[in-house]
């Protein structure tokens, strides 16, 4: 038995890269994977693949997370920025600024832990489903949220919510970068709103001839944050909620490929890589996101979110194209369950 669980959940890899792991498939990110995307490196030009920051604009997208809140720091009571330090000492002509943010972490171009989603699963075989996250860590052990309405002091004392395992610093720690590929739905179904399953994923792979091995990082052009961009900060609803591709996560065929693939990363330029509802969709017990379900929960793949993908796809698209390398760093946050992204694809 290993020491976290008893039982594991059907289709999962727990335990593939040894009881204690939190890395997941970045494992199949070697050091040969990563020279397969340098070699992919022939033009040296470069793309940036995240959305401004703070885009999409407003909290319509998703009503909890809102734009980041920029301000400056303070020096003796006073604003520290635009700064003369003669201020303090008459002889120095500096003037210096210093700021800081309130930012929620996965308001835009984003990247998942495999904290940020578990499942209730009967791990220890007591018969009880009890709620934990990818390779058997425990809620409240491992991903231990606040007490409600902690104080101040205690959030000073940084006591607040915390993954103690599985945070966003593992995936920095390894190094995010390797050898991207390019799935571009968009060139096949423009701003459609379709959910995409096996069979149809499989057709664009073989007429758009994209092969994919173990490792590869996984990208889905969608053309969903190009929309983003276009509404300047103020997009509608209707937009947001009815536009654009992305993966059916009901579609069991597709899960089981994205396993067998052997991708280490699903990345997408839209908000949640597959399309979902809120409402229930099976007469049994079942995962809202089951995409999210068996990537973060059962198989320890990262998922991106809302990354920038569009004049990259277009250059692949017409140099015949659609491997890269991708760097694609995290930020090195012990604990937090996501972290916002500036990835970069040199061709």
């Amino acid at each position: 038995m290993n020491k976290r669980w008893k039982n594991k959940p059907p289709g999962s890899n727990w335990g593939e890269f040894g009881p204690d792991d939190q890395r997941g498939r970045m494992n199949y990110v070697t050091r040969e994977k990563v020279l397969q995307g340098v070699a992919e490196v022939k033009e040296g030009i470069t793309f940036v693949l995240s959305l401004p920051l703070d885009y999409p604009g407003g909290n319509v997208l998703n009503a909890r997370r809102h734009p980041p809140r920029i301000a400056a720091t303070h020096r003796d009571g006073r604003q520290n920025f635009a700064y003369e330090v003669r201020q303090d000492n008459p002889m120095q002509t500096d003037v210096v600024c210093d700021d800081q943010v309130l930012l929620t972490l996965q308001y835009s171009t984003q990247w998942d832990s495999f904290a940020h989603v578990g499942s209730l699963f009967d791990a220890d075989g007591d018969g009880k489903p009890e709620p934990v996250f990818y390779n058997g860590y425990r809620a409240g052990v491992d991903v231990i949220p606040a007490k409600e309405n902690a104080s101040a002091e205690s959030w000073a004392k940084f006591e607040g919510s915390r993954a103690e395992a599985l945070g966003i610093q593992n995936l920095a720690e390894h190094g995010a970068q390797g050898r991207g590929v390019m799935i571009d739905l968009h060139a096949h179904y423009g701003r459609k709103r379709e959910a995409v399953g096996y069979d149809a994923l499989q057709k664009i792979l073989e007429k758009d001839k994209v092969e994919i091995e173990r490792g590869d990082i996984v990208c889905l052009h969608t053309g969903f944050a190009e929309m983003v961009m276009e509404f300047k900060k103020n997009p509608t609803p209707e937009a947001l909620h009815h536009t654009c591709t992305g993966l059916d996560g009901r579609d069991d065929r597709l899960l089981q490929w994205i396993s067998d693939s052997g991708l280490s990363v699903l990345a997408a330029d839209n908000y949640a890589v597959e399309l979902f509802s809120v409402k229930p969709w099976k007469d049994t017990t079942h995962a809202m996101l089951p995409l999210h379900q068996h990537c973060l929960f059962k198989n320890g793949i990262h998922l991106g979110e809302l990354w920038y993908f569009t004049p990259l796809a277009n250059w692949l698209r017409e140099h015949k194209r659609n491997r890269f390398l991708l760097t694609a760093p995290p930020l090195r946050l012990p604990g937090a369950v996501g972290s916002p992204a500036t990835p970069v694809a040199t061709v």
